[in-house]
Order: structure tokens, then C-alpha cells, then sequence
């Protein structure tokens, strides 16, 4: 079952086109990675999500209700991390999380001084005094505090150190085992391929490609690095081979999935020594879409 659908989403501003026919869907219990490049269009779609833009046309329903006209309701099912916090300079931190807590409808205090311990956030400092990562900390432990239906967490761990980006992470995994769903919007590729269920690339506000991580390697290729006894020839009679070196009996090269056998079979007429095979990653084929497609930072 959808808990977030959102169908051929438009937001203009003015001549100027944020997104363009977004489509994009998160099941019950499934933690789904928006990624992109900063002005892809990501951030943008989150505020249509809150219900804080208006879609110029298409639509976007999160609990099969309008992102738009109901958002109080959907409001009370999610809870929200955005990548820049900003909170009230003279409240301290606990204040400000059991604000939260208590907007929430006061469900979450029992979790909330076990975070607290787990992030390493000294609850008693006036918000003013906080650098980046703790408020981010402030905003995650609220969230997490609350067994919400939905989180949805736009960079959530800027700032963060490796130590605290690897609570996150647990936490969203022990959110997810409660039942509830992620809409994680990160450019850390490594985040969201060991979080995630499925991935959605967006590019200058356009969807590009979406679904499973296993669906989507197939787009990618493996690295290939082989020895042999005897030095191969006739590699440029292969297909599907790309970047090819080689220093003696030592081969480096990509490799199409769907051709392997083939090539592998030809290597053993050579005498196969030793062999690795790296199966392609999120950034192999995060980097295939953006390189030479013009699709960098827009503002």
C-alpha cells in the first residue's frame, strides 16, 4: 500500500520550471532515497509534500489525502528533518524537543532521554549556542521520538560526524522495523545505498529513473580486474567491454552484465589466475546519468 503518491508534479515560478511531470511513490514500511544534486528539484519536492508550496499541476498525496488541502491532518501522521534546522535562539534544546513532541499529540516522551543519551546532545544549552550538528541532533531526536507513519528527512545528517550519522542510520532502520516509512533526500550515495529499499534520480526537476536497487544495477556495469597465465588477445572482439588496461597478464576493464559469460569464457582459454568482480554501486550509476547530461547544480 502507497502511503506517498505523487503524480506528474509541476511547480513553476514563473518562466523558470523547479519540476517537471515528478512521479514518485513510497509504499508502508519501505525507505525510499530521493537523490540528486543540490537544485535538482528535491528540497522543492519535499515542500509541495508539507504541504508548504502549492503544485502549480499534477498531485501529491501523502495517507490518500491532498498534500495541499490536508495538510494539518497529514501533519499529524509525519514527522519532518529538513537539512538546514532552525530553531528558537532562547529556548534550550530539551524545550524545544518536548515542543515538538507535544505538537505530536505528547506521544514520544518515554523515547526521548534514550535519544537524547544515543545522539550525545546536552539538552540544557539555549538553542543560540548550538553549532550545525546539534540542531540537527534537536530535530532528529524529536522525530524519532515519535512512532510516526512517515519521516520525511531532507539531508538529515549534514553536519553530523561519522559516529552520529551511524546512530541515524540505526535509527531509521528501527523506524522502519516499527512499520513506519522513509522519504530520505540525501546526496551521501553511501547513506542511501545501505538505507535504502528504492531509489528515485532526479534531474533538473525531472524523474529520471526509479525503483530497486536490483533493478537498477542492470544500467551499470561491473569492474573487472583479471590475471592470466598467458597474455589475452583479441579483447576489442568482445562486446561490452569499456575502459580496458592492460599491463602484461593483468586485464582492468567495464563490463555490461549481459555480456559475462561471454567474456569469461574467454579469459579461461588464457588461463585465469585471479579475478575480482566489483558489482557496480549507487554512484556508478548516479555518476552515469549526470556526467556530460548538463545536469549539475541549477539554482
Amino acid at each position: 500500500m502507497a502511503l506517498l503518491q505523487v503524480k506528474g508534479l509541476t511547480k513553476r515560478y514563473g518562466a523558470f520550471t523547479a519540476l517537471d511531470g515528478v512521479d514518485l511513490e513510497v509504499s508502508s514500511g519501505e525507505i525510499f532515497g530521493f537523490i540528486g544534486p543540490n537544485g535538482a528539484g528535491k528540497s522543492t519536492t519535499i515542500r509541495v509534500l508539507l504541504g508548504i508550496l502549492r503544485a502549480t499541476s499534477g498531485e501529491a498525496r501523502l495517507f490518500g489525502k491532498d498534500a495541499w488541502r490536508d495538510a494539518v491532518e497529514i501533519h499529524k501522521r509525519l514527522a519532518y528533518v529538513p537539512g538546514d534546522v532552525n530553531l528558537w535562539p532562547n529556548l534550550t534544546g530539551g524545550e524545544v524537543i518536548d515542543l515538538l513532541i507535544k505538537l505530536r499529540g505528547g506521544h514520544g516522551k518515554s523515547k526521548r532521554e534514550e535519544l537524547i543519551q544515543r545522539f550525545d546532545l546536552d539538552p540544557t544549552k539555549k538553542c543560540r549556542t548550538y553549532s550545525k550538528g546539534n540542531r540537527q541532533k534537536v530535530a532528529l531526536v524529536a522525530a524519532f521520538s515519535s512512532n510516526a507513519d512517515l519521516y520525511i528527512l531532507d539531508e538529515p545528517t549534514s553536519g553530523l560526524d561519522p559516529l552520529m550519522e551511524n546512530i541515524f542510520q540505526k535509527c531509521v532502520m528501527e523506524a522502519k522495523a516499527r512499520g513506519g516509512s522513509v522519504l530520505l533526500s540525501s546526496h551521501i550515495l553511501s547513506e542511501v545505498e545501505r538505507l535504502c529499499d528504492k531509489v528515485g534520480i532526479i534531474r533538473q526537476g525531472k524523474m529520471i529513473e526509479s525503483g530497486s536497487l536490483r533493478e537498477l544495477r542492470h544500467l551499470t556495469r561491473t569492474h573487472v580486474k583479471v590475471e592470466t597465465k598467458q597474455a589475452v588477445s583479441s579483447m576489442e572482439r568482445l562486446t561490452g567491454i569499456y575502459d580496458l588496461k592492460a599491463n602484461g597478464a593483468e586485464l582492468s576493464f567495464q563490463l555490461d552484465m549481459d555480456e559475462t559469460d561471454n567474456v569469461i569464457r574467454h579469459l579461461s582459454s588464457f588461463g585465469i589466475v585471479k579475478l575480482e568482480c566489483s558489482p557496480p554501486t549507487l554512484e556508478d550509476l548516479f555518476i552515469r546519468h549526470y556526467e556530460g547530461a548538463g545536469g549539475g547544480v541549477r539554482g
